[in-house]
């Protein structure tokens, strides 16, 4: 498949998605709006699109311009039937586009925590088998999607709601970074470190560099993800 991502900061890359995209045969295109002369793709040229991460809230037109253009560019994609992966900011930015609240959410979650699959999970079965044991995966968000209409919610976390949802097959919104490798949790630190300030669920430097082993799992949760999505 043709695949198009869209990406906001240098330091919020696909990572381990690109390895699986690249390894499974598919193309890759991308749209960096951190780069001046950024293009978005015509709607014939790609067959799914990747949203990815990054500090920056969906309502912050005025700082970031290219937001209102983003967004309607991923609601131009879900008329056109192409694929959508929406990643922390990017699962955000699908959930307003299609015309659901992002709120603060009830605590900044950065670290390693567990997910736990709602009821409306259990009517996936490949994917509710992924989360039934509560894997601990990585975060690195302050805000918080709504569940958009038509959208089932699929996780959650102790410290917060909505962690996850699908839209008729075609649309998924994670909230945390399954696609995390050790690469970008450094990168995310180095560009970040001012986030990691004592609250509740808000783990230290040393603490998130400890979590590093379960990268593993979160990555074949991921390729299960991927897969799935693109069949």
């Amino acid at each position: 498949m043709r695949v198009h991502y869209l990406q906001h900061v240098s330091f919020e890359g696909l990572g381990y998605i690109e390895t699986w995209l690249t390894a499974h045969g598919h193309t890759l295109s991308a749209t960096r709006f951190y780069e001046e002369g950024y293009v978005l793709p015509a709607l014939d040229q790609i067959d799914a699109l990747v949203i990815m991460g990054g500090p920056m809230g969906v309502y912050d037109e005025e700082v970031y311009p290219w937001l209102l253009a983003e967004k309607l560019f991923i609601q131009a994609c879900i008329r056109a039937d192409i694929k959508l992966l929406g990643i922390c900011l990017g699962a955000q930015l699908i959930a307003a586009a299609m015309g659901a609240r992002v709120v603060q959410a009830q605590h900044k979650e950065i670290g390693w925590f567990p997910l736990q699959p709602t009821d409306a999970c259990k009517d996936i079965p490949w994917l509710y088998s992924l989360f039934i044991e509560q894997p601990v995966v990585f975060h690195w968000h302050g805000d918080r999607f709504e569940i958009p209409a038509g959208a089932k919610l699929l996780l959650n976390s102790v410290a917060n709601t909505n962690q996850a949802f699908i839209y008729n097959k075609q649309v998924i919104g994670l909230q945390c970074h399954l696609e995390a490798t050790t690469e970008t949790v450094a990168l995310m630190l180095e560009h970040g470190a001012a986030e990691l300030q004592p609250l509740p669920y808000v783990q230290s430097a040393e603490d998130i560099k400890k979590g590093i082993p379960y990268i593993s799992n979160a990555q074949v949760i991921m390729a299960q993800i991927l897969t799935h999505w693109l069949n």
